[in-house]
Protein backbone atom coordinates (compact mmCIF):
# COMPACT_ATOMS: atom_id res chain seq x y z
CA UNK A 1 0.00 0.00 0.00
CA UNK A 2 2.68 2.21 1.27
CA UNK A 3 4.39 1.72 -2.80
CA UNK A 4 1.27 3.30 -4.17
CA UNK A 5 1.00 6.38 -1.96
CA UNK A 6 5.03 6.81 -3.15
CA UNK A 7 4.09 6.40 -6.90
CA UNK A 8 0.78 8.39 -7.00
CA UNK A 9 2.91 11.40 -5.68
CA UNK A 10 5.84 10.37 -7.50
CA UNK A 11 3.20 11.11 -10.47
CA UNK A 12 2.00 14.39 -8.90
CA UNK A 13 5.39 15.60 -8.89
CA UNK A 14 6.64 15.12 -12.40
CA UNK A 15 3.30 16.83 -13.53
CA UNK A 16 4.53 19.48 -11.33
CA UNK A 17 7.68 19.43 -12.90
CA UNK A 18 6.93 19.39 -16.21
CA UNK A 19 4.38 21.73 -16.10
CA UNK A 20 6.65 24.59 -14.88
CA UNK A 21 9.23 22.78 -17.80
CA UNK A 22 6.82 23.70 -19.95
CA UNK A 23 5.68 27.17 -19.07
CA UNK A 24 8.80 28.61 -18.20
CA UNK A 25 10.42 28.67 -21.74
CA UNK A 26 7.19 29.89 -23.07
CA UNK A 27 8.20 32.91 -20.44
CA UNK A 28 11.25 33.38 -22.10
CA UNK A 29 9.62 33.12 -25.58
CA UNK A 30 7.62 36.88 -24.36
CA UNK A 31 10.54 37.85 -22.06
CA UNK A 32 12.66 37.59 -25.20
CA UNK A 33 10.35 39.74 -27.07
CA UNK A 34 9.45 42.37 -24.74
CA UNK A 35 11.84 45.98 -24.66
CA UNK A 36 9.56 47.78 -22.05
CA UNK A 37 10.68 48.08 -18.40
CA UNK A 38 7.41 47.12 -17.14
CA UNK A 39 7.42 43.71 -18.87
CA UNK A 40 10.81 43.38 -18.10
CA UNK A 41 10.78 43.14 -14.71
CA UNK A 42 6.78 41.56 -14.07
CA UNK A 43 8.89 38.32 -16.69
CA UNK A 44 11.75 38.13 -14.44
CA UNK A 45 9.51 38.39 -10.97
CA UNK A 46 7.26 35.67 -12.94
CA UNK A 47 10.41 33.27 -14.01
CA UNK A 48 11.81 33.34 -10.70
CA UNK A 49 8.86 32.56 -8.54
CA UNK A 50 7.97 29.77 -11.03
CA UNK A 51 11.44 28.31 -11.04
CA UNK A 52 11.77 28.42 -6.88
CA UNK A 53 8.55 28.07 -5.94
CA UNK A 54 7.40 25.39 -8.26
CA UNK A 55 9.47 23.77 -10.39
CA UNK A 56 12.52 23.76 -7.81
CA UNK A 57 10.39 21.81 -5.25
CA UNK A 58 8.71 19.37 -8.13
CA UNK A 59 12.06 18.56 -9.23
CA UNK A 60 13.23 17.68 -5.63
CA UNK A 61 10.12 15.66 -4.52
CA UNK A 62 9.77 13.97 -8.14
CA UNK A 63 13.57 12.82 -7.46
CA UNK A 64 13.22 11.66 -3.31
CA UNK A 65 10.24 10.08 -4.13
CA UNK A 66 11.49 8.22 -7.16
CA UNK A 67 14.88 7.00 -5.45
CA UNK A 68 12.36 5.52 -3.14
CA UNK A 69 10.61 3.91 -5.53
CA UNK A 70 14.09 2.25 -6.68
CA UNK A 71 14.55 1.08 -3.25
CA UNK A 72 11.40 -0.63 -3.07
CA UNK A 73 12.12 -2.17 -6.09
CA UNK A 74 15.90 -2.85 -6.51
CA UNK A 75 15.54 -5.33 -9.29
CA UNK A 76 14.55 -2.30 -11.42
CA UNK A 77 17.98 -1.55 -11.95
CA UNK A 78 18.47 -4.32 -13.78
CA UNK A 79 16.07 -3.53 -16.78
CA UNK A 80 17.35 -1.55 -19.49
CA UNK A 81 14.01 0.79 -19.69
CA UNK A 82 15.11 2.28 -16.70
CA UNK A 83 18.42 2.33 -17.41
CA UNK A 84 17.31 4.35 -20.66
CA UNK A 85 14.89 6.47 -17.94
CA UNK A 86 17.37 7.49 -15.56
CA UNK A 87 20.02 9.24 -18.61
CA UNK A 88 16.41 10.93 -19.64
CA UNK A 89 15.89 12.17 -16.08
CA UNK A 90 19.61 13.27 -15.99
CA UNK A 91 18.74 14.92 -19.11
CA UNK A 92 15.88 16.85 -17.53
CA UNK A 93 17.99 18.14 -14.61
CA UNK A 94 20.29 19.29 -16.91
CA UNK A 95 17.84 21.01 -18.66
CA UNK A 96 16.16 22.64 -15.40
CA UNK A 97 19.13 23.99 -14.78
CA UNK A 98 20.01 25.76 -17.99
CA UNK A 99 16.05 27.57 -17.89
CA UNK A 100 17.61 28.63 -14.34
CA UNK A 101 20.75 29.96 -15.57
CA UNK A 102 18.65 31.75 -18.03
CA UNK A 103 16.43 33.45 -15.72
CA UNK A 104 19.64 35.44 -14.36
CA UNK A 105 20.88 36.22 -17.72
CA UNK A 106 17.09 37.91 -18.11
CA UNK A 107 17.69 39.38 -14.76
CA UNK A 108 21.24 40.70 -15.52
CA UNK A 109 19.74 42.41 -18.84
CA UNK A 110 22.37 39.56 -20.76
CA UNK A 111 19.64 37.85 -22.80
CA UNK A 112 21.36 36.99 -26.24
CA UNK A 113 18.83 34.75 -27.76
CA UNK A 114 15.85 35.43 -29.50
CA UNK A 115 12.07 34.36 -29.61
CA UNK A 116 12.62 31.61 -32.11
CA UNK A 117 15.04 30.61 -30.24
CA UNK A 118 13.33 30.05 -27.01
CA UNK A 119 10.44 28.51 -29.07
CA UNK A 120 12.63 25.77 -30.56
CA UNK A 121 14.08 25.08 -26.42
CA UNK A 122 10.48 24.82 -25.39
CA UNK A 123 10.57 21.85 -27.35
CA UNK A 124 12.56 19.83 -25.77
CA UNK A 125 10.86 18.73 -22.59
CA UNK A 126 7.76 17.67 -24.87
CA UNK A 127 10.27 15.29 -26.51
CA UNK A 128 11.63 13.61 -23.37
CA UNK A 129 8.65 13.42 -21.63
CA UNK A 130 6.95 11.63 -24.31
CA UNK A 131 10.10 8.90 -24.28
CA UNK A 132 9.62 8.43 -20.89
CA UNK A 133 5.98 7.95 -20.97
CA UNK A 134 7.01 5.05 -23.49
CA UNK A 135 9.87 3.92 -21.41
CA UNK A 136 7.63 3.43 -18.38
CA UNK A 137 4.84 1.99 -20.23
CA UNK A 138 5.67 0.03 -23.26
CA UNK A 139 9.14 -0.92 -21.38
CA UNK A 140 10.60 -1.74 -24.53
CA UNK A 141 14.15 -3.11 -23.06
Amino acid sequence: MLYLWIKAFHIVAVVCWFAGLFYLPRLFVYHAGSSDAASLARFCLMERRLYRGIMLPSMLATLILGLWLLHLNPLWLKMGWLHAKLLLVVVLIGYHHICGAQIKRFARGENRRSERFFRWFNELPVVVLLAIVILVVVKPF
